[in-house]
């Protein structure tokens, strides 16, 4: 029960099969050295190729259809945002060793977003809204509509309706389950009546990369699509304090009700994540905790 994304199978996707990968499909790079990254992702598995590419391979099923939507879409929303984003340079195929498409990109330089690397988080949120506003104002005519190859980001939040009650029932006696019901309902209440716009699907620290203490690059667009906007706002809560949180949402100009939905999409997250480690893993069972007080704390707050 992982933000309603399947685990990832036992495929062995590992150095030794990146360079069997690049060997037979992409000869050139055959000599530039493979190895992992630092920090790894959940939809895909990712390696350097070199000093300036990197491979990602989906590492399950559900994830392999977002390798020809950043290939046909990435290259079209490039030119319109202020920052960096990845840039495809060539598509794997499926072959006996490995059952899915998969990716070489241009590699981006920067390191995965922290409070410590960031040299002011004010800025760094609005930077962050700026890039969203590009974002948003992008013709989104024939931009893929929320559906299994997004997990429904930019969707209607009813969709998790389900997982949620199921989440609050677990964590009944463990929360104030009365309170966070109350901002569940106000973000199902918060019906969405706007056009469709791009959306990135996935903004957290994780997807954010800083260089020289500033936001640089946005990767990891296997989430966009085109649809509500609202659930680009859980990092409101997951990452930002309340002053960076006000700045973000100055920047971005989004009303009320778009907010209430961005509620609901964090607290949704947050309570399937609590449910599944609230016993089993205390750390992350503690992160979730903390994000929902900010989202019920900011709840109070609201008009």
């Amino acid at each position: 029960m992982t933000a309603n994304r399947p685990r990832a199978n036992e495929l062995d996707i590992d150095t030794s099969l990146v360079r069997r990968l690049i060997s037979a499909q992409f000869p050139q790079w055959v000599d530039l050295p493979v190895e992992p990254v630092e920090v790894d992702g959940w939809d895909n598995r990712t390696f350097h190729l070199g000093k300036h590419m990197s491979v990602r391979l989906p590492s399950a099923q559900p994830y392999a259809a977002q390798v020809e939507k950043e290939h046909r879409w990435l290259p079209e929303l490039a030119p319109f945002l202020p920052l960096q984003i990845p840039v495809p340079l060539a598509k794997g195929v499926p072959c006996e060793d490995y059952p899915y498409p998969w990716s070489v990109y241009r590699w981006l330089e920067g390191e995965t977003a922290t409070i410590g690397r960031i040299e002011d988080l004010r800025e760094f949120a609005s930077a962050l809204a700026d890039f969203l506003t590009a974002l948003y104002r992008i013709d989104p005519t024939d931009g893929p509509s929320p559906g299994p190859h997004n997990f429904f980001r930019g969707g209607p939040l009813t969709v998790y309706e389900g997982e949620t009650r199921r989440a609050l029932a677990a964590l009944d006696g463990r929360i104030d389950t009365g309170a966070t019901s109350e901002v569940w309902e106000a973000a199902l209440a918060a019906r969405w009546y706007g056009s469709p716009v791009w959306l990135h699907g996935d903004v957290a620290r994780g997807n954010l990369l800083v260089y020289e203490g500033r936001l640089s690059a946005v990767i990891d667009f296997g989430t966009s699509g085109v649809g509500d906007p609202s659930c680009d706002l859980a990092i409101a809560w997951t990452f930002f304090g309340r002053e960076s949180r006000e700045a973000f949402r100055a920047a971005l100009g989004l009303d009320e009700a778009t907010w209430a939905r961005g509620r609901g999409w964090t607290l949704w997250k947050a309570l399937i994540t609590l449910a599944e480690h609230v016993d089993a893993n205390p750390a992350k069972a503690k992160e979730a905790r903390d994000v929902i007080d900010e989202v019920l704390a900011d709840h109070k707050q609201a008009p």
